[in-house]
């Protein structure tokens, strides 16, 4: 889909504008039983600017669904210009802003900036760990689905975060507790460390990540362990 809101035929054209002023008219004046327009931040000048853009445009396009002359046709083309340069400063300014819907944008004919996506829930499960620590300063963290037979992930998730931290007790809580982040996609983890973490006790917790979207579920149960 094209940037641009305006379409290129004329006759296209003559309807978007129409419907454009119609609605933003309707949005920025009194209709009762409301005492105040449903937008209060369009200036009434700038309402007016576009529907006397509108009205200079209209009056010569008639002219051209005639017999006409090639004058006539230089006339049109000069007042869409006139027009288009009304038309984009004020869809800039005062229509893609939070005080227009997406929806409202749709229906005046604009695109919106960040089509809308349907909505994603976030992990409805929780992982489950299990720490191996067979090798010197090193954790395997294998991860599943609480309840599981299956090893790894959940197949509607992209990977795992798993915060951790070095701590003298368990976290009260995690995301402020377990300052260090790691995030893996197939099981296990490998947690790496110096000869000085050797003997150090380790929390971990982790959690589902559905990475494209940002959307993360909630923490699994905190697991610790001792730095072989």
């Amino acid at each position: 889909m094209s940037n641009d809101h305006i379409p290129k035929k004329d006759s296209d054209f003559n309807n978007w504008f129409k419907n454009l002023c119609q609605y933003v008219t309707v949005k920025t004046s009194v209709i009762p039983p409301a005492t105040a327009p449903e937008w209060t931040h369009i200036p009434a000048g700038e309402v007016t600017l576009l529907n006397n853009a509108y009205a200079a445009w209209y009056t010569v396009y008639v002219i051209v669904l005639k017999p006409h002359t090639p004058a006539d046709t230089l006339a049109k083309d000069e007042a869409r210009a006139a027009a288009e340069e009304v038309i984009r400063p004020f869809i800039g300014q005062w229509l893609m802003w939070k005080q227009v819907s997406d929806v409202e944008r749709e229906e005046m004919g604009i695109h919106n900036r960040n089509p809308r996506r349907p909505e994603i829930p976030p992990p409805s499960t929780v992982p489950e760990l299990t720490i191996s620590t067979g090798v010197p300063r090193q954790l395997l963290i294998a991860y599943r689905d609480k309840g599981s037979a299956r090893r790894g992930k959940p197949a509607d998730v992209h990977g795992i975060e798993v915060r951790w931290a070095f701590l003298a007790a368990p976290p009260q809580d995690i995301e402020k507790d377990l300052t260090q982040s790691s995030f893996d996609t197939k099981s296990p983890l490998t947690l790496n460390f110096e000869e000085y973490d050797r003997g150090k006790r380790i929390y971990l917790a982790g959690r589902w990540e559905i990475n494209r979207e940002g959307i993360k579920g909630e923490f699994g149960d905190i697991e610790s362990a001792i730095v072989p």
